[in-house]
């Protein structure tokens, strides 16, 4: 019987790319009820629209800044799915206060409503961004991690398990670059690419969903699951997704605009200094905490440390043709 079966779940920023997809997969564990909590109302209205029928759901309008808010969408849950965050990193370096306000003073919100209601798993859902972080998005998601983590050492008597999951790129995501490619190229172009050789994780929503739903089964709490995902050039995407979605590729030119603020080259999913509490599994890496709490134990001995950091610019780089391949397979163009 999977652990969702019969629970309270509430998954907050439920209308966004990866929350609309949780929402989708949970349902499959036969919850008793999920709420769905975003500040979206247009998100919600039709989110609302495409389960209108499905009674096991709610759909709360609130923003995680909103302690009192939270307090009531939390009452009577088992289990909370934290994907609740401001993401674009551009927007944020010009945003910083509202970032902080919302990735980090909402995350600490929610924590204490889980607390004081005392559910039984908490989850939050972090980026490849967060480690050795260079931009303010990354930094304010590092810090929602850490709050997440420590919060195991808040609870008491409380058997509340808080943990975290950490992926890259999610494929055809709002804001995400194939969308914007594809775009680009039905506009007869140009293609802007920030850096040629520039290398980011991707995975398909689905796989970051499971480890989302994996991650919830199998934490003890104050780990951090990293799901092992291949990695892209963004100049061989671009050519790629030319050739294959122009009717005259030839026409279609690619623009360097050079790297936006608070990006970097390449990206990370573990540090050099993570990786020395970093644990492999055959699909996933785990982080382990760093900091002691009680009642936290794991055996070692089954675990294959890891012994260097995990960047996109050292792991599987896709080419052209599995790039399209994975694209068509999962019709987000």
């Amino acid at each position: 019987m999977s652990s969702l079966s019969g629970k309270n779940i509430l998954i907050t920023g439920g209308c966004g790319s990866i929350g609309s997809h949780l929402v989708e997969k949970v349902l499959e564990h036969d919850p008793n009820v999920v709420r769905v909590f975003d500040n979206s109302e247009s998100g919600l209205f039709q989110l609302q629209r495409e389960f209108e029928d499905d009674q096991q759901l709610r759909f709360l309008l609130g923003d995680v800044r909103d302690q009192d808010r939270l307090k009531l969408a939390v009452e009577d849950i088992d289990v909370v799915f934290h994907a609740a965050a401001l993401k674009h990193v551009t927007i944020n370096e010009y945003n910083p206060f509202e970032t902080v306000q919302t990735n980090v003073q909402g995350t600490q919100n929610l924590i204490r409503a889980a607390l004081e209601e005392e559910v039984e798993s908490f989850v939050g859902i972090s980026t490849d961004k967060a480690s050795n972080p260079t931009s303010v998005m990354g930094a304010t998601k590092l810090l929602s991690e850490r709050l997440i983590i420590a919060a195991n050492t808040y609870k008491g008597s409380r058997e509340t398990r808080f943990g975290c999951v950490r992926f890259g790129n999610v494929l055809g995501s709002s804001g995400s670059v194939v969308p914007l490619f594809f775009d680009q190229i039905q506009s007869g172009g140009p293609v802007t690419v920030t850096d040629p050789e520039m290398t980011r994780f991707i995975m398909p929503t689905e796989e970051a969903v499971e480890l989302v739903i994996t991650a919830q089964e199998r934490m003890q709490g104050g780990e951090v699951f990293v799901l092992k995902m291949p990695a892209f050039q963004v100049g061989t995407l671009a050519k790629a997704m030319i050739k294959e979605y122009s009717d005259d590729s030839d026409s279609v030119d690619v623009k360097i605009i050079g790297s936006r603020p608070g990006e970097r080259k390449h990206e990370k999913l573990i540090s050099r200094e993570e990786a020395h509490h970093a644990k492999e599994l055959d699909e996933m890496f785990v982080i382990l905490p760093q900091i002691e709490f009680e009642g936290y134990e794991v055996d070692t001995n089954q675990l294959t440390s890891i012994s260097s950091e995990y960047t996109s610019a050292d792991t599987q780089l896709l080419s052209e043709k599995q790039l399209i391949e994975t694209i068509d397979s999962l019709d987000v163009v």
